[in-house]
């Protein structure tokens, strides 16, 4: 059987589209009647009309809304038939447009849409829409895009703001505090595997659905998985970006904060929300549950008691690969009379004062590690073994966010619905411009980068980071001073031929030439995050657990803000284990997304997935 060709993706231009526009017209009227035409379509259940108000090849991408997943349906056939399918179960109604969000949008010269806003309701739910129209030749309008999200589940709000609790605490709140904390008097809802900002962030989440979580965390500290790491790291996104749900970064912070700043701040919103964690505690099994529960937790404390809890849920919150380092395997390691390290051991540039360093490795942490020895004045060399994506932070955050993460710009919480309304197959085709853009604006740096033979790539098909990110999660550098210091030789570059072995005073390349290291970090990146999930699960499950990160070919991330059988057809042995992982923003986003599941299975409102 032959591979099913990958559909030809176009952007939406005014050529292809052979339409013009006068940009001064009303976009609110045009937006108010194309609704009104699909809102009534919907409600009289006329699917091929829903179907007829969309461009041929027009994307529609639904986060549990519709269909209880995450899914991006591409063009109209698809996109009738899931409309078919779906509507009747969720029977969507009270479809409001956001008038006040309407907008006339023109990313580039050569395309324009108008983006607005709506809400609606299905049998189980609030929700909220974005849909962008573009313009045909013949004067109408039709969407390119519409996207639905789950926000809330009827009958179940979050309590926060006005639905916070009113009475007044006259309780010893300490002891109070301390009992529930050690889950004396009851189970908890869910066990969350992982203090980091994947796992409170799902742990507020629940708690602001009355859901009571336990977070288990090994370090000694909520925030020492950033505190722990190399010291010159910050966070490589803006502070607007990474804002936490229910507790935005103060205004004073900086914008690219410290790590250990990061950790301070993870420990102050435990503390805060009043969150439940274990620290120096370990999850050591998860099995089949007992007492009409779906699984066994079973966790060890620091002092040697052990605790089995018996929940339905339970969240992998343990990060891009899980924290286990991945070292290749180059040969002679053994003869080597220095140090071998990986990025994740390394602490500071000052251990290594007066010694000669080799980083392997070319992404983000090898820069950051190879630019904090320079500044120490050590003797660093970084060996680059593949090319790498590089723009600079000062040129690239602002193209990649555009105008949604900024200190003036919308609520972060309508920043992430626009963000997330873009299927990834359509902004790929947008970030070919902007990688485009950018290695113009970049020039001078790309340039100096490649005359002293550091080897570039723009990214995957010539669409920049974003891709590398969904894809690999790595394989990009955002530059913030290291790429000169590789420019100026003050970061010695190794990136020809490849690594033979290891010899007694360094390394040996195929090539024959070698580099002298009395100290060698692997800046390689983490293993396969499914490694610390299986460790955890019996030996019959793992064939269950579905990949955790890349793209599907719908263009989803594998797993992620799902139950780890994703769509494998072994999920129903591992309902109910969830895997959660991300930067800030993601854990923000879908942080909420876990948790409406998790809810609607308790209250027994979770339907099927589609």
């Amino acid at each position: 059987m032959s591979a099913v060709a990958a559909p030809v993706r176009s952007l939406p231009t005014l050529q292809k589209l052979g339409s013009k526009v006068d940009r001064n017209l009303d976009a609110q009227a045009v937006a108010k009647e194309w609704f009104l035409a699909f809102a009534d379509a919907v409600n009289s259940r006329n699917y091929i009309t829903v179907a007829s108000l969309l461009v041929e090849d027009a994307f529609w991408r639904d986060m549990l809304a519709l269909t209880w997943d995450f899914h991006t349906y591409e063009g109209r056939d698809a996109i009738q038939q899931f409309v078919a399918d779906q509507f009747p179960k969720f029977e969507p109604s009270a479809f409001r447009i956001r008038n006040d969000l309407t907008r006339l949008h023109l990313p580039y010269d050569d395309i324009i849409c108008i983006q607005a806003f709506f809400d609606f309701e299905t049998t189980v739910g609030n929700a909220s829409g974005i849909f962008r129209l573009v313009p045909l030749a013949d004067g109408s309008w039709k969407a390119h895009t519409v996207f639905t999200n789950l926000e809330d589940l009827k009958g179940f709000p979050e309590k926060i703001g006005a639905l916070r609790d009113h009475e007044p605490y006259h309780k010893r709140w300490m002891e109070s505090r301390e009992r529930e904390r050690e889950f004396l008097d009851e189970e908890p809802g869910a066990v969350i595997i992982g203090g980091g900002q994947s796992g409170l962030t799902v742990a507020a989440r629940l708690k602001a659905l009355g859901i009571n979580a336990l977070v288990v965390e090994r370090n000694k500290r909520i925030g020492d998985n950033w505190r722990n790491r190399y010291a010159a790291l910050c966070v490589h996104d803006t502070v607007w970006y990474d804002h936490l749900p229910y507790m935005p970064f103060p205004s004073l912070w900086p914008v690219y904060p410290p790590a250990p700043k990061l950790g301070d701040w993870l420990e102050t919103y435990a503390h805060s929300l009043e969150l439940n964690v274990w620290m120096s505690s370990e999850v050591v099994s998860v099995e089949a549950g007992t007492q009409g529960k779906k699984w066994s937790v079973k966790v060890v404390r620091d002092d040697g008691r052990e605790r089995v809890f018996q929940v339905n849920h339970v969240v992998f919150a343990l990060g891009f690969g899980s924290g286990l380092p991945n070292i290749p395997n180059i040969p002679c390691q053994a003869e080597f009379k220095g140090q071998i390290l990986h990025s994740s051991q390394h602490k500071r540039a000052t251990d290594h004062l007066g010694k000669k360093v080799v980083v392997i490795g070319a992404c983000t942490s090898a820069h950051d590690i190879c630019a904090d020895y320079v500044d120490h004045g050590v003797d660093v060399t970084m060996v680059q073994r593949s090319s790498t994506y590089v723009m600079s932070a000062k040129e690239g955050i602002p193209r990649l966010t555009g105008r949604l993460y900024l200190e003036n710009g919308p609520p972060t919480d309508l920043a992430d619905r626009i963000n997330a309304s873009f299927p990834n197959f359509l902004l790929k085709l947008v970030h070919q411009r902007v990688a485009k853009d950018l290695a113009e604006a970049d020039r001078d740096i790309l340039d100096g980068l490649r005359k002293v033979g550091f080897k570039l790539n723009m990214g995957e098909d010539d669409s920049g980071p974003v891709q590398l990110i969904w894809q690999r999660g790595g394989g990009y550098y955002f530059d913030v001073g290291a790429s000169q210091k590789i420019i100026d030789g003050k970061i010695k570059l190794k990136s020809n031929g490849s690594i033979a072995r290891f010899t007694p005073d360094g390394l040996l390349f195929e090539d024959g030439s070698t580099v002298d290291a009395e100290v060698v970090i692997f800046a390689t990146g983490y293993a396969d995050g499914r490694t610390a999930y299986l460790r955890l699960l019996p030996n019959h499950l793992h064939d269950a657990v579905q990949p955790l990160w890349g793209l599907d070919d719908e263009g989803e991330l594998y797993t992620v803000a799902r139950e780890v059988g994703g769509r494998g057809p072994q999920a129903t042995k591992v309902a109910g284990l969830w895997a959660m992982l991300g930067n800030l923003a993601m854990c923000r986003f879908h942080s909420k997304h876990v948790a409406l599941q998790i809810k609607a299975y308790e209250e027994g409102v979770f339907g099927e997935r589609y």
